[in-house]
């Protein structure tokens, strides 16, 4: 009797395998419609260099390895020349250190963005290249020049792959309230902002986030980071019904988050789309008990965790999905490496249910206007009472 269980259970959990992959096959044409990617890990370009300057007489702490908390204290210990001096010379190393002071942060990231831009120049009008290198060049510097628009505060800059980024909404330095948007699947430096279906976008989130916070609460000071810092999935191939992509973004994240405690800013609303949800599943446990206020999931496909419990974390947990989000189709299961696991917004999973009923589709819950927007906001200002 107990072989005919077994083999039933294993027959329920082959056919829930087999839907899964129907599920995603035929949603997106087949697994071509999503390409494998490679994950861009480690410091970026200049980590070495950066480890061989000794200019000042002391070791550098390095990118690779140094907490959050040791690399402010040791630029704590710089003078205001010796901070510029070392963004001038190491501007991607400056630009991407966590618990780097977020000002000087912004000043290497502006130079890294001029240097990447000219870079681009070069190669759209080098005689070696093709008329599609030419094409490709001109567009990223392009983008590295809207980056460089006044204005901008630019947390983060990466050229590897297919760059990553960060930019701050508002005053990060004397901000009351803050949030930081992990976004979901196709996005990089090139969709970081574009202008088709804005609130798919980390800029677009941000931007309609705080412009509530503030309607909501012009009194109070606030800043939203959109995180576009982890390679993420292409399509909906493989990459998007499997953890590796998230499993190597997921550091990457603990790392901005303890960043931003060792710097004395305020802990932030971590807000996480899509598969942006699974990043912050993996990353929770691995961030610090305070540094995440409140922990925001939605149009999640599951974080890989089966319960609030899991996820090891002091902040608030909360889920939201809107009726007509097609991720409401994919089977919550995780099976032989494919699929996330337990419904975030499902009854089991212990998150506090967001109203979410009048956004529409995958990517429309911080749209003008959505209960889900106002709901967010809600919990970004802390006026948990006014949740729907």
């Amino acid at each position: 009797m107990s072989v005919l269980r077994s083999a039933t259970r294993r027959g329920k959990r082959t056919l829930v395998a087999a839907a899964l992959a129907v599920t995603i096959a035929a949603g997106t044409g087949g697994w071509a419609a999503g390409s494998a990617q490679t994950a861009v890990t480690g410091p970026p370009p200049g980590a070495a260099a950066w480890r061989a300057d000794h200019s000042l007489g002391v070791r550098l702490p390095d990118p690779a390895t140094a907490a959050p908390s040791d690399v402010a204290r040791f630029f704590a210990s710089l003078t205001d020349t010796q901070r510029h001096t070392l963004a001038a010379r190491h501007p991607l190393t400056v630009g991407n250190l966590d618990g780097a002071p977020v000002t000087l942060r912004y000043e290497a990231n502006a130079l890294a963005l001029k240097a990447e831009r000219d870079r681009q120049l070069a190669r759209a009008t080098d005689p070696a290249g093709t008329l599609q290198d030419h094409q490709q060049a001109r567009k990223a510097a392009g983008r590295c020049a809207d980056l460089l628009t006044p204005g901008r505060h630019i947390l983060a800059f990466d050229p590897r792959g297919r760059g990553h980024v960060a930019e701050v909404h508002g005053d990060l330095t004397t901000a009351e309230r803050t949030a930081v948007i992990v976004p979901g699947s196709d996005i990089d430096l090139a969709s970081f902002d574009r202008a088709k279906d804005p609130y798919g976008t980390p800029t677009g989130m941000a931007t309609s986030l705080r412009v509530r916070m503030t309607a909501d609460a012009p009194g109070t000071r606030t800043a939203v980071i959109a995180w576009a810092g982890y390679t993420t999935p292409v399509g909906l191939g493989p990459d998007a019904a499997t953890g590796r992509l998230a499993e190597a973004g997921a550091p990457r994240l603990a790392r901005l988050l303890s960043g931003l405690a060792a710097t004395g800013a305020p802990a932030p609303t971590v807000l996480c789309h899509s598969y942006g949800s699974v990043v912050c599943g993996l990353a929770a446990p691995e961030v610090g008990q305070g540094e995440i206020a409140d922990l925001v999931v939605f149009g999640s496909p599951g974080m890989r965790r089966d319960s609030v419990a899991d996820l090891r974390t002091s902040a608030r947990v909360w889920a939201a999905r809107d009726a007509s989000d097609w991720i409401g189709d994919i089977p919550n299961v995780e099976l032989l490496g494919l699929g996330h696991g337990e419904d975030p917004a499902g009854p089991a999973f212990g998150a506090r249910h967001v109203s979410a009923e009048r956004a529409e589709g995958h990517t429309g819950y911080l749209a003008p206007g959505t209960d889900s927007l106002r709901n967010f906001a809600a919990i970004v200002l802390g006026r948990y009472a006014e949740v729907r």
